[in-house]
């Protein structure tokens, strides 16, 4: 089980933040991230709220083997088990997710631990006392994948940056438009599904985010 090394998860965590959408067709899905990974994003997570645990599995395993040649950290949305199952190079979690500590100690130093903090500023404190390896804010704009999130405010990525010192995602209703925004407020990753993967030509889309940067 291979893992990720210090160095490669430092350097990684600024940058486009691709994130998959539900897609039940597994060979579709893999097509699609062919191009993503293709425009060099940071980091790949896998979230398919749909897909019961074995297609769950099958398209982390698929997934994790392209981001593996592709050289692009891969963590798993909500699934704590699944990725340490697998071995993947990390976990996004939400509230319900468990404790972020337990989460810390059972995925070690050297893997990444993310979390969503919504627009609640304890959860960021808690994240980074445990060490997670950076928190996430959303939404920033009204989100067709993330309907009922509460907005965040970019004060609140702003203050993130200045007082918990680890790296700040902003997640939520994303595009080329409005990323610079986000990042004028101190954002270093940008999480984003549909802008990405539904562009036409999703390989220049993620490289278009890259080149914020």
């Amino acid at each position: 089980m291979s893992e990720t090394s210090p160095g490669l998860r430092a350097s990684s965590l600024r940058g486009l933040y691709a994130v998959t959408p539900d897609e039940p067709d597994t060979t579709r899905l893999l097509a699609r991230v062919e191009q993503v990974l293709a425009g060099r994003p940071a980091l790949l997570q896998y979230r398919n709220k749909t897909a019961d645990a074995a297609l769950r599995r099958a398209q982390a395993r698929a997934l994790q083997a392209l981001c593996r040649a592709a050289g692009v950290p891969f963590v798993l949305n909500d699934d704590l088990a699944l990725a340490l199952e697998i071995g993947a190079d990390g976990a996004h979690l939400g509230r319900d997710d468990g404790p972020p500590a337990a989460a810390r100690a059972a995925l070690g130093a050297q893997r990444i631990l993310g979390l969503t903090c919504y627009a609640d500023w304890s959860r960021a404190t808690e994240g980074a006392a445990v060490g997670a390896d950076y928190i996430a804010f959303g939404a920033m704009f009204p989100s067709v994948t993330k309907p009922n999130a509460p907005p965040a405010p970019f004060a609140m990525i702003t203050r993130a940056k200045r007082e918990l010192g680890l790296p700040v995602a902003a997640i939520g209703g994303i595009t080329l438009t409005n990323a610079p925004q986000v990042l004028a407020a101190g954002a270093d990753l940008l999480a984003v599904v549909s802008d990405v993967f539904a562009a036409t030509d999703p390989a220049a889309r993620a490289a278009a985010y890259r080149a914020l940067f």
